[in-house]
């Protein structure tokens, strides 16, 4: 597998809010992308306010998202908190919207980011199995 990053040492990728965008391909072809939505200069408020708009965006424009996960951890004094939702339109094709928020309860920081991956486990699936050699036990 390579994994291919474009981040542009300070600011957004350009045209774009995200901070970074990631491609993930197996035997030269591409199966997953992931746009990486982070802001040094912005407060998780105005982050959590960015995830909410691209969540109304991507349910307006692919549909309703199921709620995967909403989980709240602490742990040595830092708050973790997470939400994630998906779409998955055919079967092996999904959207999904992670976000993620750490606050700092000893220092009163927080520092919120989120990402949108879109995956094709019928096209990663389909490679793996042209990889695999002869003999090999299917997977």
């Amino acid at each position: 597998m390579r994994i291919l990053r474009i981040q542009p040492k300070k600011g957004f990728v350009p045209d774009t809010k995200a901070g970074a965008v990631e491609g993930r391909f197996l035997g030269g072809r591409l199966f997953e992308v992931t746009v990486h939505y982070f802001d040094p200069e912005a407060s998780a408020e105005l982050m959590a306010a960015r995830f909410a708009d691209t969540r109304h965006q991507l349910t307006t424009e692919q549909g309703k998202l199921t709620t995967n996960q909403q989980q709240r951890t602490v742990e040595d004094q830092f708050v973790t908190r997470t939400e994630s939702f998906h779409r998955e339109p055919v079967r092996g094709l999904f959207i999904l919207l992670a976000f993620t928020e750490v606050e700092d309860l000893l220092r009163g920081k927080r520092e919120a980011r989120f990402s949108v991956i879109y995956r094709n486990d019928n096209l990663k699936a389909e490679i793996t199995r042209s990889l695999a050699l002869p003999g090999d036990p299917p997977k």
